[in-house]
Order: structure tokens, then sequence, then C-alpha cells
């Protein structure tokens, strides 16, 4: 089974064509490395699966379900990190997750632990005092905690130095297999190390 499957999938922005008639199957349980130049279509891709987005033309299902008809419910099963994701920058790293908890019924306190002390987390400094790096490392923390069906990653390398991104991949590896990633980059070099597929995206298709 298919964790997600487009079909023909079209995403038009007035008379700019992003995707035209993308066909794209990720099985459940890869490691799929989405790869294109910047500008090609991979985070309307992404948004597109979330439902944060809709299609103009063509289908996409996510876990079994319409992209369009997804809900809070199937939320709870689907992690997603952006290379430009807001946080609350006035909250700690310890304030956010005791926030989130609440949200997802399968938060795993033990993971949770785990993955802060393999990232060296702190949890007492507000967010906007988090380099980069340190902020990457939260938004996955907060994404892999509930342990989620589907974690979707869009552009989660980029601007991170070598070691950082070591450990984010090492987070990652740890749940491949239970979870299914999608990863979206520009660099086939940094994903061909970890992803098990891995699809080009070149002019919508």
């Amino acid at each position: 089974m298919n964790a997600i499957e487009t079909v023909a999938l079209a995403k038009h922005f007035g008379r700019k064509t992003v995707l035209a008639g993308l066909d794209l199957a990720v099985p459940e349980g890869a490691v799929y490395g989405l790869i294109g130049l910047n500008g090609t279509g991979k985070t309307t891709t992404l948004k597109i699966l979330l439902n944060i987005l809709a299609p103009t033309g063509g289908r996409a299902a996510v876990l079994g379900r319409d992209s369009r008809r997804l809900g809070a419910a199937d939320l709870t099963e689907i992690g997603y990190v952006s290379e430009n994701q807001q946080q609350p920058d006035w909250m700690t790293a310890g304030d956010l997750f005791a926030y989130l908890r609440p949200f997802y019924p399968a938060w795993d306190g033990e993971l949770e632990r785990r993955l802060l002390a393999q990232m060296d987390l702190p949890l007492d400094r507000r967010l906007r005092d988090l380099s980069r790096g340190m902020r990457m490392k939260v938004a996955l923390v907060s994404s892999l905690a509930y342990r989620p069906r589907l974690l979707v990653l869009d552009e989660p390398f980029s601007g991170l130095d070598p070691l950082v991104r070591d450990e984010v991949i090492e987070a990652l590896l740890e749940l491949a297999g239970e979870t299914t990633i999608l990863v979206s980059s520009h660099d086939l070099a940094e994903m061909e190390s970890f992803a098990s597929h891995i699809g080009f995206l070149e002019e919508g298709r």
C-alpha cells in the first residue's frame, strides 16, 4: 500500500503552471526523497498533500484519504516540518512541548525525553534565542514525539551545519519503517545516504 499517491495532480496560480500532471507513489515505510531545483513545485506539492492548498486538477491521497478531506483527527497522525516554519518565539522549548502534548493522543513521553537528550536541546531558552539548527531540532522533536504514521519535511537541511544535519538524520532513521518519511530537497547528495526511494520533480512532473 502507498502512504501517498497522486494521479495527474495539477496546480495553477493564475496563468502560471506549477504542477502539470504529477504522478507520485510513496510506499508505506519508505524514506522518500523528492528532489528538484528551487521553484519546481516541491513545496506546492507538499502543501496540497497536507490540505494547505487545493489542487487545480487530478487527485492526491494521503494515508488512504483524499487530501482535500484531511481534518484535525488525520493531522494527529501526520508530522510536518518546513524550512521556514513559524514558531512561537516567546515560548521556551519546554513550554512548546507542554502546549503540544494534549493535542496528540499518541504522544510518547519516553520518546520525547530520548530525542531531547539525543539532540541536547535546552528546554529553558526561548525559541527566539536558539540557533537555526536548534530551532529545527525543536520542530523535529515536536513532530516525532507522537510517532506519526507520516512525516513530511520541506527542505529540512537547508542552512544546517553538517553535525546538526547528521543528528537530524539519525533521529529520522530511528523511526524509519514505522513512519513513512517524505523529504523534499534540491540537493541529491544530502539525500542519497539515507533515502530508500528518490523521485525527481521537473517542470511540474
